[in-house]
This record gives structure tokens, C-alpha cells and sequence, in this order.
């Protein structure tokens, strides 16, 4: 199957582009179009090989719940004219990431495994086994890398530092707090639960918006509901829909993006297996079938979509 690896187009009234780990962005004085290209990354790696439909999933969930979630928060998205692409007002980005768990998985297991009873100056407590809930949310933000990884950060740092002035930062807890709450009711009547997620935010003039993607498997991890209870009595791994099983294949062939590691070759078995978990993280998530877009014509497409919207007023 083709899959889109990129885009690189010369648009008239072009302003910027940046090329990030997953999506091209063009810039259009104060408006933004957002290309959720088909690539996929993995411990702040790009990965060799694009996934098929892995855009179109992203940016039609993260539209969604977008939508579910502006009465609690302000974002930045206008309009979605491709099932690639979103338009948005640009924002100047705060430089942190609201990470928000609910449960002890991913990187914050493996650090609690390796014996660190505190992620990000929060304290966990002792006792607990991979996948467990916890006792209350917690926030553990981390720094926003333009390139190489993401890196742990407390609150603490994050006001020392002057990254974000402490009536921000409070707003920004909040509003993290708020969006997860919704998108754990949103979760559960899908019988999904969110494990944990990250939001990033930004401002324009005064008012912070909420940006990027929400509640999508890249920025999110989701377990099945059904039958967590009895996984966790018995110690078997949670059945989840997030791209953590990306992570473990990596993991499990030697690499996990540090230096001298090879990334291992994705053949097309590899690749057809993550682009039909993305297809059913879509339709669970969504509760909706998931429509196979046309590739192809792909880059004309968004290329013409992109033209007729960017006249589009905040």
C-alpha cells in the first residue's frame, strides 16, 4: 500500500514551513496548515517507514475531539478540508508538554521499575505493578524538543527556569486536568479507558489556546476496559490501542533511539500490522467505520484543499 511520507509544497502566500516528526506545517501570516503526513515516530525517532492511513486517523480524531472539548478550552482549529490536513490561527507555543497519566504504563513504569519512586518531583507510591491505576492523576510535563527527545521536567523547574509564568502554568494544570476528565468520560462510553495523554498549549495575545493533536494513539495511550481488572489480578499485559506496541516491537528488536542502535527493518507485514491497529483505534475510539481515502492523488488533493481554505477567517 503507498503511504504519504511527506510534502513539499511552494504555496503563493506561503510565510514559513516547518517539517516536524510527523506533520508538515505552512504558514500563512497568522493561520497555519497542518499536513498529518503518514510518517511515524518512535522514541523521538523517525522510523524508516510510513504507515498507511496513520494521517487520515490522526487528524480526523484529533478533529473530533477537538470539537468535544472546546467548551472547556479555546484551540486553534478552523477547519479540517482534507482528511489530512487542518487549518488553524498560529500560536506561540508554550515550550512544555502537558503529560497527564492515570495509570503507571510506558515510560513511567520503566522508570518506576528502574527504582525512581518520584516522575517529574511526583511521588509514586510504593507497591505498585505495571498498569495499575493510581491513586489520583498525575501531571508529569516534559520539555518540547524541536529535535532530538523530549526530557522530564517538574514544575518546580518549569517556573525556575521562567518557561512558563506561574499564573500560566496554573492554567495550564487546570485545563490538563479538565480535558482529561473529558476525555476519560469520552473514553469509558467507547469501553476504552485513557491511560494517559498529553496536551500542548499556546497563546495568542493573552488567551491560551489549546494546539496540536488531542486524544489521538500518538499522544495517547488507551487500554480495553473489558477485562482490565482480571489482567491486572492475574499479571497479564493490558489489551491497548496506543502506539506503546510500536515501542515494544522497537524494544523487543534492540532499540530504543539511543545512540548507536539500529532501527530494525519494518518489512510490509510490520507495516500492514501498525496501519490496521491505527485503523482500529479509529473506529473504537470514534465508534465510527473508518473511510479509506484515495492515495492516488494524494498530494494534488491536499495541495488544492489547502488553497481553498486558507482564506478562511479566524
Amino acid at each position: 500500500m503507498r503511504a504519504l511520507k511527506g510534502t513539499d509544497f511552494k504555496f503563493k502566500n506561503q510565510t514559513n514551513y516547518y517539517s516536524g516528526k510527523v506533520r508538515d506545517i505552512y504558514y500563512f501570516g497568522d493561520k497555519l496548515a497542518m499536513v498529518a503526513t503518514d510518517r511515524i515516530s518512535a522514541f523521538d525517532v523517525i522510523l524508516p517507514e510510513a504507515i498507511p492511513f496513520k494521517g487520515q486517523v490522526l487528524n480526523q480524531i484529533a478533529a473530533k475531539n477537538l470539537e468535544a472539548t472546546k467548551d472547556i478550552c479555546p484551540n486553534w482549529l478552523l477547519a479540517t478540508p482534507d482528511p489530512n490536513v487542518a487549518i488553524g490561527f498560529q500560536c506561540a507555543p508554550f515550550p512544555v508538554e502537558m503529560v497527564i497519566r492515570g495509570y503507571l504504563a510506558g515510560h513511567a513504569w520503566r522508570e518506576y521499575k528502574d527504582g525512581k519512586r518520584k516522575v517529574c518531583g511526583v511521588a509514586l507510591p510504593e507497591g505498585l505493578k505495571e498498569n495499575d491505576k493510581l491513586p489520583e492523576p498525575i501531571i508529569t510535563p516534559t520539555t518540547k524538543a524541536h529535535e532530538g527527545h523530549d526530557e522530564d521536567i517538574t514544575r518546580e523547574e518549569i517556573l525556575a527556569k521562567g518557561l512558563v509564568s506561574e499564573a500560566d502554568y496554573v492554567t495550564l494544570e487546570n485545563y490538563t486536568r479538565s480535558l482529561f476528565e473529558r476525555g476519560t468520560e469520552l473514553a469509558a462510553d467507547k469501553g476504552l479507558i485513557l491511560v494517559d495523554t498529553k496536551y500542548e498549549f499556546g497563546k495568542v495575545a493573552d488567551k491560551i489556546y489549546l494546539i496540536d493533536e488531542i486524544h489521538t494513539p500518538d499522544s495517547s495511550r488507551y487500554f480495553y476496559k473489558e477485562g482490565y481488572q482480571d489482567r491486572q489480578k492475574n499479571g497479564e499485559a493490558q489489551k491497548q490501542l496506543s502506539k506503546e506496541f510500536v515501542r515494544q516491537w522497537l524494544i523487543s528488536n534492540g532499540f530504543q533511539g539511543k545512540e548507536g542502535q539500529k532501527i530494525p527493518e519494518m518489512n510490509e507485514s510490520v507495516v500492514n500490522s501498525i496501519s490496521d491497529r491505527y485503523l482500529e483505534l479509529y473506529e473504537k475510539v470514534t465508534g465510527e467505520k473508518f473511510e479509506k481515502q484515495d492515495y492516488s492523488n494524494i498530494e494534488e488533493r491536499i495541495e488544492k484543499n489547502i488553497n481553498k481554505a486558507i482564506n478562511l477567517k479566524p
